[in-house]
């Protein structure tokens, strides 16, 4: 176990060490049912601000999610620690009051979480397709621009960097339908780069036409779908 996460455990475990010692030589070991529910709600409250950072989806944006839900979970310790003890000093004779009490506490938080950690989910995969379709035009046009040193015939030439200006120009935006067009055309650009290092100039001029039109293809369905 490394130094620093043997740290961590002891900095988490503090909070339960100290309060179940002071619960337990302050109050003993005997309590009615309230007492113990109380105790036990805080005690989920804390391990619940412990596990927040098993939910954070990861991403881009995982310090800003961290951030609302720790928040939430924070919160909420807070708040039903607050309350527990309340209940626990002052109120703990009607169990049915201290146990629904804290139930709702319990449920609203859960409520919270929830909610947040789906739109988490909206925002993550919405940064993750806007990386996709990043990646597409970027990739694609760097590898044929690659291509410019490697070519010494000018028509050659001058296919690859209308084919370069095309893509470049492409629409970043994608969609789902056009992932198998995309695929194909970066697997275009894999035979074209083997062509061209064989320099069998009609095979790379017929790549190059199937390419451009496969390029055309996936702007125009995009132009169509949107």
């Amino acid at each position: 176990m490394k130094k620093t996460s043997a740290l961590w455990i002891i900095l988490d475990l503090i909070f339960i060490v100290i309060f179940n010692t002071i619960f337990f030589v302050v109050g003993g070991i005997k309590h009615n049912v309230s007492i113990w529910a109380s105790y036990g709600f805080i005690h989920f409250a804390y391990l619940m601000l412990l596990f927040t950072t098993k939910l954070i989806r990861k991403g881009k944006s995982s310090a800003v999610f961290g951030f609302s839900l720790y928040s939430i979970s924070a919160t909420y310790f807070l708040i039903e620690f607050i309350t527990g003890i309340v209940f626990i000093l002052f109120y703990s004779e009607n169990y049915k009051v201290v146990f629904l009490v804290q139930l709702c506490i319990a449920g609203l938080y859960g409520i919270m979480l929830v909610s947040n950690m789906i739109a988490n989910e909206h925002t993550a995969n919405a940064e993750e397709e806007r990386q996709y379709q990043i990646a597409y035009v970027k990739d694609a046009s760097s590898r044929i621009k690659g291509l410019f040193d490697k070519i010494s015939d000018k028509e050659v030439r001058k296919k690859i960097e209308n084919i370069y200006y095309v893509i470049y120009s492409s629409p970043v935006k994608s969609h789902p339908e056009l992932v198998q067009i995309e695929q194909r055309i970066l697997a275009s650009i894999d035979e074209l780069e083997n062509e061209i290092s064989t320099g069998n100039k009609e095979s790379i001029i017929s790549l190059s036409n199937t390419l451009l039109s496969a390029v055309n293809e996936r702007n125009m369905r995009l132009w169509n779908l949107n």
